[in-house]
């Protein structure tokens, strides 16, 4: 007898406590349901300054040497433009004179194009001497300084470039679009001089030439 509600009491306890604890869950869950929340963004910002910086190549002396003997030289410059600039930069040259290379009294002309401010292929006329640029690069326009990957060989300027005379105002020889690598990119300008049928005075000439890098 005692037995059985021995039983039966273990019983009972059994299902109180299985009650208990459902209704102690269902209240929990009730609660998660019932619970509020609140929430916010914040938003952080960086600032990337832009910049831009240009190479200095040395002074450069045109070779060979124009003489009575020998009528046309050629000169090389290589600038580098690094830029992070997202919508990229252009690069420009100028003279500080005109005519822009000098010696005393005595000069060269400026390069004389067929068509005025439009780079051709070098010609001088019998009679001038003269003295102009042209340009090569990855960021150069070819159909305006022509295909010419360098400047030209013993004095004689290259057949695949188109050259132009210097002005005191800039004109561009390249422009990018975006921002470089960290390398940067090279531009070269070719330097050309040379007389036909005419002695040019002897002497040292002289050009400054100046390279600008700008911001687009």
């Amino acid at each position: 007898m005692n037995k059985n509600k021995n039983i039966k009491k273990s019983i009972s306890i059994s299902i109180i406590c299985l009650m208990s604890f459902q209704l102690l869950y269902s209240f929990v869950e009730s609660n998660k349901v019932l619970a509020a929340t609140a929430s916010d963004d914040v938003i952080v910002t960086l600032t990337v300054g832009s910049g831009i910086t240009i190479s200095a190549p040395s002074d450069l002396t045109m070779s060979p040497a124009i003489s009575m003997s020998n009528d046309s030289s050629i000169g090389t410059a290589v600038w580098n433009v690094q830029t992070n600039r997202v919508t990229g930069y252009s690069l420009a040259v100028k003279a500080s004179a005109s005519p822009a290379l000098v010696s005393g009294v005595n000069s060269f002309a400026d390069y004389t194009e067929a068509s005025s401010g439009t780079p051709d292929a070098w010609v001088v006329a019998s009679g001038d001497k003269e003295f102009g640029f042209s340009a090569f690069g990855p960021n150069t326009n070819t159909s305006t300084w022509g295909t010419g990957s360098d400047c030209g060989t013993s004095g004689t300027p290259n057949t695949n470039l188109k050259y132009i005379g210097f002005e005191t105002t800039d004109r561009i020889v390249g422009q990018q679009g975006t921002a470089t690598t960290v390398a940067g990119v090279n531009t070269t300008v070719c330097f050309a001089a040379e007389q036909n049928n005419v002695f040019a005075p002897s002497g040292t000439y002289t050009a400054t030439i100046t390279a600008t890098a700008t911001e687009l």
